[in-house]
Formats: C-alpha cells, sequence, structure tokens
C-alpha cells in the first residue's frame, strides 16, 4: 500500500506559471460579475498585429451587443463586451482563423 503514487496536479496553479508556457501565445476570454444580472465579457492576450478594433466592431455586429476597446495596466488592449459572450467569442475566432481553439482560455462562473 505504500508503493501508492498520487498525482501532484495542482489545480488551483496558474497555466502561466508552469515552465514553457508564455501569457502572450493563450487568449484568455473571461466574464465579470457586474450587478445583479449583468455582467462584462472581456477578451485579452490577442496578437500585437490584429486589428483590435476592427474585431470590436465585428463582435458588435454579431452578438448584438455593445463594446469598447480599452486598455489595461501593461498598456495591452483589451476588448470589452457586454453580457456573458464567452462561448460566441470562442466561436467566433475560431470560425475567422483568428487562432486556433486550443488557444483560447475560458475563466469564469
Amino acid at each position: 500500500m505504500a508503493d501508492l503514487q498520487f498525482n501532484n496536479f495542482d489545480a488551483f496553479k496558474d497555466a502561466a506559471d508552469e515552465p514553457g508556457a508564455s501569457q502572450g501565445e493563450k487568449v484568455h476570454v473571461r466574464v465579470q460579475q457586474r450587478n445583479g444580472r449583468k455582467c462584462i465579457t472581456t477578451v485579452a492576450g490577442l496578437a500585437e498585429d490584429l486589428d483590435i478594433k476592427r474585431i470590436c466592431k465585428a463582435f458588435k455586429k454579431n452578438f448584438s451587443c455593445n463594446g469598447a476597446v480599452q486598455k489595461d495596466e501593461d498598456e495591452k488592449e483589451v476588448i470589452q463586451l457586454s453580457g456573458d459572450q464567452r462561448t460566441n467569442v470562442k466561436e467566433f475566432l475560431v470560425d475567422q482563423e483568428i487562432c486556433h481553439s486550443d488557444a483560447i482560455v475560458l475563466h469564469g462562473f
């Protein structure tokens, strides 16, 4: 019984802390609760050479929601969308071949 080896997997460790994983190659889609039933979806980590404003405009038109491009603490552009648009954003980014599905990380509830 003493020969059992348990997996030393830490579920609370962030993926960026692992060796070989860099923060820049992943697209993070998060949902933040506002007040009551309202929430905001943020899309961060898109490549620098992409036209973020054009992507935001396409999100707003396809999802029928409001959105804006904001700067975060690191002066990188982040798209904010009203409502819970996580699955819509992932499907759009994969369908338009902006990034691969394994490069998109969904965060939230």
